[in-house]
């Protein structure tokens, strides 16, 4: 294709009619499309219905004789731990398996922070001034949410090809003790599908720091999620950390919530034995124990380690196309163009597009005109805005592939039709 500054304006202006055309067909079929968020397709919950049925009316005890239906077990059945000790890569006395949800988990450590402190902290984090956390951008907008409803001061820090520039995460913890931590979706990111290099890892475990009690938030997500047979390896961050002798600095939580269903998984956190313990005894006054049915249900479905890895299997042979056809679209329609990139990730549920500077809330706008709903522009970085407006976030997976190769084909004209405009208002300034 021909590089759109190297165009003409008359012919600049051709080719505008031209998908102007296009896109008011697509206004005309009056679309209801979907991909605002990550959201596993149906086919992806039907791999779970066994969940529903898999334990008997007798099936309700532990291989130590606890009773699942009855209180207590604060921080999980001992054969949950078992299951997903590999997965956190932690021992089980280093493990807490919670509810359904581990963002409800990051939120409540985040809370008991700012009410009682860190076992470091001289103070509650709310009695401080300033509370500060870095967020590596674009990255999830629901981590940003917490810290930002929280009343904290959030920092964008930039994402290189391998992770988060630490240089510039080096330079600012060591500084400023205000900042008291960091959000890391380590593996696969959301939405750049990045996995963090070893040396990223070891520099945030070894980096010093202005606060003796900054904790990295480590959403290991995706750990398991991989769209090809030679999956992303990521650095443990628990040894890198204990290595370097901040064996507390890190808190690894992942969670079922993408391995069957979302609203009816399981939650996990990992750390060292000492934060675990200061966890349990807050967790202690909040609860008398999760939902153990459920887990045990999920150690029923699971089983082990080769189970959940050949569930994931079948889970990536219904994505899989999902994600090659965004991206065979996007390279047909948009590549050699110079107005748009994209993140070509091996796993993860999301692909990152970047328009020209300044585009990004026009192109989602007038999608959502033509009936294709996109994750809001600027929704990937603190507060909400994107400093340079080009970060679009694509969610593939839940639509059927018709209706995803719809919206893609919508999307692309809309990218064009906005950076055609842009780039006419530049030659008529």
């Amino acid at each position: 294709m021909i590089e759109m500054k190297a165009m003409s304006t008359t012919a600049l202006q051709e080719k505008y009619s031209l998908l102007a055309q296009s896109y008011e067909k697509f206004q005309n079929q009056k679309l209801k499309l979907d991909m605002s968020r990550g959201k596993p397709c149906t086919e992806q919950l039907d791999l779970s219905n066994d969940l529903l049925d898999c334990l008997s009316k007798t099936d309700y005890k532990t291989a130590n004789g606890t009773d699942c239906r009855n209180y207590g077990g604060l921080d999980g059945i001992a054969e949950a731990k078992e299951l997903f000790a590999w997965f956190l890569e932690a021992k089980p006395q280093e493990i807490i398996i919670g509810g359904s949800s581990s963002l409800t988990m990051m939120h409540d450590l985040l809370c008991r922070a700012m009410l009682h402190g860190l076992p470091e902290s001289e103070a509650p984090w709310s009695k401080l001034p300033t509370v500060k956390f870095l967020c590596p951008s674009p990255g999830y907008d629901r981590h940003f949410a917490v810290t930002e409803h929280l009343g904290m001061e959030l920092i964008t820090i930039n994402y290189l090809e391998d992770g988060p520039d630490m240089d510039q995460i080096e330079k600012l913890v060591a500084a400023d003790p205000a900042i008291k931590g960091i959000w890391c979706v380590p593996k696969y990111s959301n939405p750049t599908g990045i996995t963090y290099s070893d040396a990223v890892v070891k520099r945030l475990a070894n980096m010093p720091t202005a606060a003796s009690d900054f904790r990295i938030i480590w959403d290991n997500a995706y750990v398991v999620h991989h769209l090809t047979d030679t999956p992303d390896q990521l650095l443990d961050i628990r040894k890198a950390c204990e290595a370097a002798g901040h064996g507390d600095r890190v808190f690894v939580f992942a969670s079922t919530s993408k391995l069957n269903f979302p609203s009816a998984g399981i939650a996990m956190v990992s750390s060292s034995e000492s934060n675990i313990n200061w966890l349990k005894k807050h967790i202690n006054i909040q609860t008398i124990g999760p939902d153990k049915i459920n887990q045990l249900r999920h150690v029923r479905f699971l089983k082990d380690q080769a189970g959940i890895e050949a569930h994931m299997r079948k889970h990536a042979e219904i994505i899989k196309p999902k994600f090659d056809l965004v991206r065979d679209i996007l390279e047909a329609e948009l590549g050699g163009q110079h107005i748009a990139s994209w993140s070509n990730p091996q796993g993860g549920y999301f692909i990152s597009l970047d328009t020209l500077p300044g585009c990004a809330r026009k192109v989602v706008a007038k999608a959502a005109a033509a009936g294709v709903l996109l994750t809001p522009a600027g929704a990937t970085f603190p507060y909400g805005k994107d400093p340079e407006d080009k970060n679009i976030r694509l969610s593939p997976t839940f639509p059927p592939l018709s209706e995803l190769k719809q919206a893609m084909e919508l999307l692309v004209i809309c990218v064009q039709l906005v950076s055609i405009e842009q780039e006419l208002a530049r030659i008529a300034a």
